[in-house]
């Protein structure tokens, strides 16, 4: 079973991309060996064009995405404990309903999911539509004063309320800056490159060990 997640694993990062580089990379040493063009190329040059980058680019995700995860369970813990409110601080009086507001949570995490993996040129309706539900849980505080709920209880509800507002504020921000753009697009030019310019380094190996090495 290892095994198979293994090899299931190591086909995923397998495509057409990795085929066609590969394919480059094969022709570009064919070509450096007809021709005699052979150079001990220092490896070290990988490590600073190539290894370092995705190092940080690997590390900087990682950060943002256990922030991100911490911020949605924060989210999700001030929703819950604003909805407790709705459930309990009310006298139950028969016109109050505190379902309502357990549909609102539930169409919060909803619109709030839409956003965060919908394309850019759909973000701004989605972003609207996160806001909208955030101005319906403003006013739904105003069905506690109506059901007697004292001023103070109903300033805590509000403060839970700021949270989940701050909350999504922040992975709005980590969805928005991404990685440097620059890096990104230095690791991408120099990941499709270096097996080509390498060629030279690969016909030298071809003819200083066995030919399948280089």
């Amino acid at each position: 079973m290892c095994l198979l997640q293994t090899i299931k694993g190591f086909l995923k990062i397998l495509d057409h991309h990795t085929l066609i580089v590969t394919v480059l990379a094969l022709c570009s040493t064919y070509i450096c060996r007809r021709f005699g063009l052979e150079a001990d190329i220092p490896g070290g040059l990988i490590g600073i064009a190539i290894v370092f980058p995705i190092v940080f680019s690997i590390n900087s995700a990682y950060r943002r995405r256990d922030a991100a995860l911490r911020f949605f369970a924060s989210m999700k813990a001030h929703a819950v404990a604003l909805f407790y409110a709705h459930r309990d601080w009310g006298p139950g009086t028969p016109s109050y309903d505190p379902s309502e507001h357990r549909d609102l949570i539930k169409a919060l995490l909803g619109a709030v999911e839409l956003y965060l993996t919908a394309s850019k040129d759909q973000q701004p309706l989605l972003f609207r539509k996160v806001y909208e539900i955030f101005s319906q849980f403003s006013r739904s505080h105003e069905s506690l004063r109506k059901a007697g709920v004292t001023s103070g209880e109903i300033s805590r509800a509000n403060q839970y309320l700021r949270a989940i507002i701050v909350e999504f504020e922040k992975m709005r921000n980590i969805l928005t800056y991404r990685t440097p753009l620059g890096l990104r697009a230095y690791s991408r030019v120099f990941l499709n490159i270096f097996p080509i310019l390498f060629g030279p380094y690969f016909a030298y190996l071809s003819q200083k060990s066995y030919p399948v090495i280089g």
